[in-house]
């Protein structure tokens, strides 16, 4: 018996949906990383982009658990001498509220080309579900259960 070897063109996509209101943010981060990479489908490939769409809503009501709303730090360097900002999480939640959502997926998927394809297929939104703007695409409730 020989194995089977999924080609670029039999890859279907799906769209889903996500409230994440109250959901904390590593947790949620894995779940969507998951379905991003398509790990969550039979026909897995490592070397292709088999994964979904995924719709984040209320990405700026994410939770982070105990005190690392004042302790953790978004760290960029621009390279020079002196040149690393740091902000800390309850100013980035003002400033860019879908950020933490975003650095925490981006993170969790692979590095180069195929995770920044990966990437693309997230959409973070910090508002509530009727503002975004893929209602076409008929997205589905994210099929998931998170704690």
């Amino acid at each position: 018996m020989k194995t089977y070897s999924l080609s670029a063109k039999e890859i279907t996509r799906k769209w889903y949906i996500l409230d994440a209101k109250g959901k904390v943010l590593g947790r949620l981060a894995t779940e969507i990383a998951r379905v991003l990479r398509g790990k969550h489908k039979p026909i897995y490939t490592p070397h292709l982009d088999t994964g979904d769409f995924v719709i984040v809503i209320n990405a700026d009501k994410v939770k982070l658990t105990g005190r690392k709303l004042i302790q953790k730090y978004h760290q960029r360097y621009s390279g020079y001498p002196g040149g690393l900002k740091e902000t800390r999480y309850d100013k980035l939640f003002i400033k860019h509220p879908t950020l933490p959502l975003e650095l925490a997926v981006k993170r969790m998927l692979p590095k180069g080309k195929l995770g920044r394809k990966m990437f693309k297929k997230l959409k973070a939104y910090a508002g509530e579900g009727p503002k975004h703007a893929h209602k076409a695409q008929n997205p589905e409730p994210f099929p998931y259960k998170i704690s």
